[in-house]
């Protein structure tokens, strides 16, 4: 069965109360389910943002994209969660993943572990969050039981084989770190990270929602030209390639919802996420798409 598109839109930009009550407005007004935040130094703090759109909105979801759980103390974050949870009316769903930025564990004064000791933290505090969101005696109490909607975001075989395991949603990110720096993945290698998944959802009652985010989004009849300025950051790609890499978007209104609507029939990506400077572009595609 093909699930409907669900969009997300994930707000990387800082923002004063009255600027991020507009912006999650008009998050809302374009037609976008899921307001998300971020956990990276320099950014918004997820958990107070994400009561604060509550405020500003009706319908969407609230959403972190992802949680870096090399941040949190399992036992602190359950109470995050329920508090939130609570006071955002159950609108929250919870995304962890294991952290990637060494940098920002340095300036927190936090170890920056290998990744499997990272992944082995992630598999702890989804262990942990379990029980203790299941418990009925956990104080605060949680809203719903036994916990929000888990999605869990990254492409290695360990994460991938846990989110099969617990997740509800699963974000693959499309791209992997190499020396440092941020690669996408080509449409070829997420086929295979897809593969992988699958193989180890092989024996789960119900599907996950699978989610990608877009990390570029042009509204334009030069798609060439369009990515053209995205090249200093994919080392070895030419134009043409460019234009195939699952997280890369660009063309007129409906070119990029046929663009989309070939992912999700490739992939299963039915849930989309873009950072908040491309909210606009995609929000004509949300509607061509909802029309359809």
């Amino acid at each position: 069965m093909t699930r409907p598109f669900r969009f997300g839109v994930n707000m990387v930009t800082p923002a004063s109360g009255t600027e991020w009550s507009k912006r999650c407005e008009r998050a809302e007004e374009l037609g976008y389910d899921v307001i998300l935040v971020p956990d990276h130094l320099g950014m918004v703090a997820p958990f107070p943002s994400l009561v604060a759109a509550a405020e500003a909105t009706e319908r969407p979801r609230l959403g972190t994209f992802v949680l870096n759980t090399g941040f949190w103390n399992p036992a602190l974050l359950a109470r995050e969660i329920t508090t939130t949870d609570a006071l955002t009316e159950g609108r929250l769903e919870i995304g962890l993943g294991a952290g990637y930025v060494p940098e920002e564990h340095e300036r927190a004064g936090l170890p920056f572990l290998p990744p499997g000791e990272r992944v082995g933290h992630l598999a702890r505090t989804v262990e942990a969050l379990e029980g203790l969101l299941g418990d009925e005696s956990h104080a605060p109490p949680a809203t719903r039981r036994p916990r929000p909607p888990l999605l869990i975001g990254g492409n290695g075989d360990r994460v991938l084989r846990l989110a099969a395991e617990h997740a509800d949603i699963v974000a693959f990110t499309g791209a992997r770190v190499q020396k440092g720096a941020m690669i996408a993945l080509s449409a070829e290698e997420l086929d295979g990270r897809v593969a992988a998944y699958r193989g180890f959802a092989a024996g789960r009652d119900t599907p996950a929602e699978l989610n990608v985010l877009l990390q570029f989004v042009a509204v334009t009849t030069d798609r060439a030209a369009a990515v053209r300025p995205l090249l200093p950051y994919f080392p070895d790609t030419t134009e043409d390639e460019l234009l195939k890499v699952p997280l890369v978007t660009a063309g007129t209104v409906r070119e990029i919802a046929e663009q989309l609507r070939e992912r999700r029939e490739r992939y299963g990506f039915s849930y989309l996420t873009v950072l908040d400077p491309y909210m606009e572009a995609l929000g004509p595609v949300i509607e061509e798409l909802r029309g359809t």
